[in-house]
């Protein structure tokens, strides 16, 4: 399919695409970025960390791949669009934009201050709906494109000690699910990634931005997640990136949270109830 102006209007997947990944130095967005340039993407990645960005972006040139590596915070909305519209200027297109970035912000809400409510907004929602902003008329103009926002397993749980992450999570699910009833209209794609635990820095109490308030000794931290038996980020990005090819509307990895997500629609007191001992084990654990 041609445009009028006589350029492929139809999604690449992925060989020769061009795709802008937020959050893209490190964790699930690096190992997304790796993925997509393995599969013969160019991928641009984008993150507050921009050394870092484009550290990771010279791997994945060394390695055979197509990459680059920018500056970008995804709270300012001005960036967000500035980097869209420049990736588009050079490239001609823009295949799929991950709306990736994000950061982990928990504790008991008692702990917690407006700033910690702020930033989790501002990073995992308003982060993607900048995104959004920027490239869903471009998208809809050039007559293609896939969008794919990430959100989270804590989107369907009870997330007692994590309820601003929980909360944001919760919304980029819903904007997902409207975009793409919305995009279907005009031939544009949406899928929302919710992983379940991978091994990221969000692990090691928050990430490089995130913060946990009045928690728990991080070596006690560490040892409750590594029960939930992290997936390495690599093979989550593999999974992951097969689903978005296949037009996944709600892609969840590892396999087994499908489950819990099922018993989160179909029994939601079960699922309240094992909250709830899970929050009385973590406080008795502080001394709480």
């Amino acid at each position: 399919m041609a445009s009028a102006g006589g350029k492929e209007a139809t999604l690449r997947t992925f060989a020769g695409a061009v795709a802008l990944v937020t959050g893209g130095a490190s964790g699930i967005g690096a190992a997304i970025g790796r993925e997509l340039a393995r599969r013969g993407a160019h991928v641009a990645l984008a993150d507050r960390d921009g050394e870092d960005a484009r550290a990771e972006a010279a791997r994945i040139t060394a390695a055979g791949g197509q990459a680059e590596g920018a500056t970008l915070d995804v709270r300012d909305a001005v960036a967000v669009d500035a980097l869209v519209a420049d990736v588009l200027a050079r490239h001609a297109r823009l295949d799929y934009l991950f709306n990736n970035a994000g950061i982990g912000v928990g504790g008991e809400v008692r702990d917690l201050t407006l700033e910690d409510w702020r930033e989790a907004v501002e990073v995992n929602l308003m982060g993607v709906v900048h995104g959004v902003q920027a490239t869903w008329p471009r998208m809809i103009g050039q007559g293609f494109g896939h969008v794919v926002n990430t959100a989270s397993m804590a989107a369907f749980l009870a997330t007692a000690l994590a309820a601003p992450y929980g909360a944001t999570k919760s919304a980029v699910l819903g904007l997902s699910r409207a975009l793409r009833i919305e995009g279907a209209v005009h031939g544009l794609r949406v899928s929302v990634l919710c992983p379940g635990v991978i091994r990221t820095p969000i692990l090691e109490g928050g990430g490089r931005h995130g913060r946990v308030r009045n928690f728990l000794d991080p070596g006690i931290q560490k040892a409750l997640w590594e029960r939930a038996q992290p997936m390495d980020a690599d093979v989550f990005a593999h999974r992951a990136l097969d689903d978005v090819a296949k037009n996944r509307a709600v892609i969840v990895h590892p396999a087994w949270w499908r489950v819990l997500r099922l018993l989160s629609a179909f029994a939601p007191s079960f699922m309240d109830a094992l909250a709830r001992r899970e929050l009385a084990k973590i406080r008795a654990l502080r001394g709480a």
